[in-house]
């Protein structure tokens, strides 16, 4: 099947923090494509990805980059298709200097941004974007919420039997 979600990677050591996007899109059936590329060490490779990121099928392009974190924006100057960038927790700043770059795009060129680190809430941006027109997507997403939800009961009613002291204990 066509990948619907692209997944570019500044450098192969995002890898791990992008797995947990990964391991998301496929908990909701959501194929995907990975590539590694780079806004300065690969300028036209990049272009030229989200160029043609529409023609291959795309609905969503997910970028993770650190420090200067350009990689988002090269990315969303070359497609009209939704750029979500993922700050990398990196450098002397933690991320925070990523984050930043992300989040103050010029006027016309828009990149959604999440928590330093935060793949997995980019997949599920991802599939909410998806979402919008696919119903399939929909409904894995509605069940991802209830048994979140599931999760918080079983907490809560687990804090309650144990107690403060025990349940951290246990934790």
């Amino acid at each position: 099947m066509t990948a619907q979600v692209g997944i570019v990677l500044g450098s192969d050591s995002d890898l791990p923090l992008m797995q947990d996007a990964v391991k998301m899109l496929d908990k909701l059936g959501i194929n995907y494509e990975i590539t590694i590329s780079s806004a300065h060490r690969a300028p036209d490779k990049t272009a030229a990805y989200a160029r043609t990121a529409e023609a291959r099928g795309l609905k969503v392009i997910i970028a993770a980059a650190g420090l200067a974190a350009h990689l988002p924006g090269v990315i969303a100057a070359h497609t009209i298709l939704p750029v979500i960038g993922v700050p990398v927790k990196s450098g002397a700043l933690n991320g925070v200097d990523a984050l930043y770059a992300i989040v103050q795009m010029p006027p016309g060129i828009p990149v959604a941004s999440v928590a330093i680190n935060g793949a997995k809430n980019a997949a599920i941006l991802a599939a909410q974007i998806i979402a919008a027109s696919d119903n399939l997507v929909r409904e894995k997403l509605l069940q991802l919420k209830e048994d979140l939800a599931r999760e918080v009961e079983a907490r809560d009613a687990r804090l309650k039997e144990l107690g403060v002291a025990e349940y951290l204990a246990q934790k």
